[in-house]
């Protein structure tokens, strides 16, 4: 893959050329990390089937020959309980601050308007479109109907049925985000995917495995700090602090013998190697912390903007 950290230098650009943030917003589990993925063309942000996946303001940027689109893909919308909620509603407002088109995302597989996501619509003058996601699962009527259920709570919206995880129907973002992207030299060298570091996504790959192997509250109560992070030529070493609130939730994420964690460890590895295109030798442990969670000056530890 292109480089992560480390891009060309900006060269000349045509005059006309096109450079904007688009931010992606909507409730947990619509898709909106699918969709980024598939819009950049690389994945970039986790994905799982459980909802609130995504923590952080996650940056995905695609450059053509006349443009450059920087996706930022948020936490989902919540009202938050506790102070890394709190933390990651931040990021979303951060990126509806930068943001130059708002990318709304909601899905078809529960009747009527978000109220929580059309508020964010109606108060913003950007230029915004709602996306319908996850069409594959619904019936026609069932997407009609959703659709109308908006129309009726905001008339003016401009809304596009789709579904992001067959890449159906993208090109039609694509062309009302191209339409809409402000006149401006690009924001990132030409080459750039990501402002995230390589630390990040190896930690990130660590967190998925977490979310896809555990079930119940042990992936939402753990975070991933890579310690260690040594780039040789021949192999890329990694060590990993997994955290989590108990003791308990240690043990389960052991298992017997010390099945979980290897295999996370293992399926990890293996996404790292083809992220990296290197081999990775990875070493994990587990530690309780149990106010990760709750204290301001570990949540800023671990990189959430408290």
């Amino acid at each position: 893959m292109n480089s992560i950290e480390e891009g060309l230098p900006i060269q000349n650009v045509p005059e006309n050329f096109k450079s904007g943030f688009i931010a992606i917003v909507g409730k947990p589990n619509v898709g909106k990390s699918t969709l980024m993925n598939a819009l950049v063309g690389e994945k970039l942000s986790i994905v799982s089937h459980k909802a609130s996946t995504t923590r952080h303001r996650i940056f995905g940027i695609l450059t053509g020959e006349n443009y450059q689109l920087v996706y930022s893909d948020t936490p989902g919308l919540i009202q938050p309980a506790y102070e890394l909620q709190k933390s990651m509603m931040l990021f979303v407002d951060q990126a509806l601050e930068d943001a130059d088109i708002i990318l709304a995302v909601t899905d078809s597989l529960k009747l009527g308007a978000d109220p929580e996501l059309a508020e964010i619509l109606k108060a913003s003058s950007l230029p915004k479109i709602l996306v319908l996601n996850k069409i594959d699962k619904t019936t026609q009527e069932e997407t009609e109907q959703k659709i109308a259920d908006w129309k009726e709570a905001i008339p003016e919206l401009i809304l596009l049925a789709v579904s992001a995880k067959e890449k159906f129907n993208l090109e039609g973002v694509m062309s009302f985000i191209l339409e809409h992207t402000p006149v401006h030299p690009p924001y990132y060298p030409l080459d750039q995917l990501t402002e995230q570091t390589e630390r990040f996504f190896a930690a990130e790959m660590i967190r998925e495995q977490v979310f896809s192997i555990l079930e119940k509250e042990i992936p939402y109560s753990t975070n991933v700090v890579i310690e260690s992070f040594k780039d040789t030529p021949e192999i890329l070493r990694i060590s990993a602090i997994l955290y989590v609130e108990r003791n308990s939730q240690k043990a389960i994420m052991l298992g017997h013998q010390g099945k979980n964690i290897k295999n996370i460890a293992t399926r990890a590895r293996h996404e790292m190697e083809k992220f990296f295109d290197k081999k990775v030798f990875l070493e994990t442990f587990i530690k309780v912390d149990e106010d990760w969670k709750t204290e301001k000056h570990k949540l800023k530890r671990f990189g959430f903007g408290v």
